[in-house]
């Protein structure tokens, strides 16, 4: 299963869906580098900078890098997921799900809309 940054940090802020969200990293999860530095992000931003340097060793998560494949493919679905409000790093989320066709686990629902447009598999965590 791949995780979207909002579905990482339900589980890391105990938020509903932490449940569904904590059984994926224990069958493996994966997770991309962007999706990852914005998880990174939140604890920089909310103060706790050496939390976010230890993170990735904390968590049984597997992390892929963006390579010309998915950036392409994320280009490549901008226009359909535009009207959905969907960032870049949504939609390098959503490529690694379409590259791959795992189940992408996210906590934004606006996914929903257009997930079957680009290929992906969305799970909703709540």
């Amino acid at each position: 299963m791949i995780l979207d940054a909002s579905a990482l940090l339900a589980f890391l802020l105990a938020e509903p869906g932490k449940e569904r969200v904590a059984d994926a990293l224990i069958d493996g999860a994966t997770m991309t580098t962007v999706n990852f530095a914005e998880v990174a992000t939140k604890y920089v931003l909310r103060g706790a900078k050496a939390q976010a340097v230890s993170l990735s060793d904390r968590l049984p998560l597997t992390l892929v890098s963006v390579d010309e494949d998915l950036a392409l493919r994320s280009a490549l679905m901008a226009d359909l997921t535009r009207p959905a409000g969907l960032s870049m790093g949504d939609r390098i989320c959503l490529a690694l799900g379409q590259r791959t066709g795992q189940v992408v686990l996210t906590a934004d629902r606006s996914w929903m809309d257009v997930a079957e447009a680009v290929g992906a598999k969305v799970e909703l965590v709540r």
